[in-house]
């Protein structure tokens, strides 16, 4: 599978295009649009999945589904486990305490995983905000340490990490 990253918006969300075997999918297509579009030319694109409802993470949605003709897959469309759209196969892991609709995709043959704002580089997603829940969080850290150390995490924003070296060194995994 390939990965490309994009960064978009004004909060620099990373928007991730997933080739395999001539199909795309779309995680978090924030703002910016045109930049996204330039990415999928000549791809075909088969969906967008979506590790929550933020706006950075969803603002070109609508222009992306009436341009293809695509479905968007959130929380609600998936049940926790193994799951397949087109040529991929990955595991939708309930995430929440960032938001109490986040997701994290697993792509196990790959061993990447995408993590939206639960988890960063050094840190986790804010738990301060409205619909954010510290316990909640605190569980979906305990779901994920049981993961492989060397899966490589996509987050929604920044620097892409590896589950070893967050398990090591993230101060919210002790």
């Amino acid at each position: 599978m390939e990965i490309s990253s994009i960064k978009v918006g004004f909060l620099k969300c990373n928007c991730y295009l997933l080739e395999k075997e001539g199909e795309c999918l779309i995680i978090d297509p924030g703002d910016d649009y045109d930049k996204i579009k330039k990415y999928c030319r000549n791809k075909v694109i088969i969906g967008i999945l979506l590790t929550h409802s933020h706006f950075d993470h969803v603002a070109s949605v609508d222009n992306l589904v009436n341009d293809y003709n695509i479905e968007v897959y959130t929380l609600e469309n998936f049940n926790e486990g193994v799951n397949r759209i087109g040529n991929f196969e990955f595991e939708v892991i309930y995430t929440f305490g960032h938001t109490m609709d986040s997701v994290a995709f697993y792509f196990r043959e790959d061993k990447v995983m995408f993590t939206g704002d639960f988890l960063f580089k050094d840190t986790i997603g804010r738990c301060d905000l409205l619909e954010s829940n510290i316990e909640e969080m605190k569980k979906s850290i305990e779901k994920i340490k049981k993961y492989d150390d060397d899966i490589t995490i996509y987050p929604g924003h920044g620097m892409k990490s590896n589950l070893g070296y967050e398990k090591k060194n993230n101060i919210y995994f002790k």
